[in-house]
């Protein structure tokens, strides 16, 4: 225990010398690592999800009116839910947001209609 001491009180002198020499960049490095909340999300569902660029690509060749299984293949669980709204007359949406792995302020949110793939938009924060 006595020896944890010196080691604690260096590990801690190292970390504050590291934010006061480069805390802008510290700050930059620790947003990045992480979604950023998204303001119109009704519930988070995976607070850790993010898209890559391969399941990107692999969702836009996805045909409109395919089950929301087969998008659920290629993407896994949503960052977010968004609330639902009404596109086409009587028929309720639902939208689910997933930030972009490279740029979490970028969010694709795909749009399901009676649980079949209905579509996608970009959204920037």
């Amino acid at each position: 225990m006595a020896t944890a001491k010196p080691l604690i009180a260096g590990g801690l002198m190292l970390a504050i010398g590291l934010l006061a020499i480069d805390g802008q960049n510290m700050g930059r490095w620790l947003s990045t690592t992480r979604p950023q909340t998204a303001p119109g999300c009704e519930k988070i569902v995976q607070s850790n999800a993010q898209l890559s660029r391969e399941q990107l690509a692999k969702l836009l060749v996805v045909p409109e009116r395919d089950p929301k299984e087969n998008v659920r293949k290629i993407v896994a669980e949503p960052y977010c839910t968004l609330p639902q709204l009404q596109v086409r007359s009587g028929v309720v949406s639902e939208r689910e947001a997933y930030p972009m792995a490279w740029d979490p302020s970028v969010q694709l949110v795909i749009l399901y209609e009676n649980d079949e793939y209905a579509g996608y938009r970009f959204r920037f924060q």
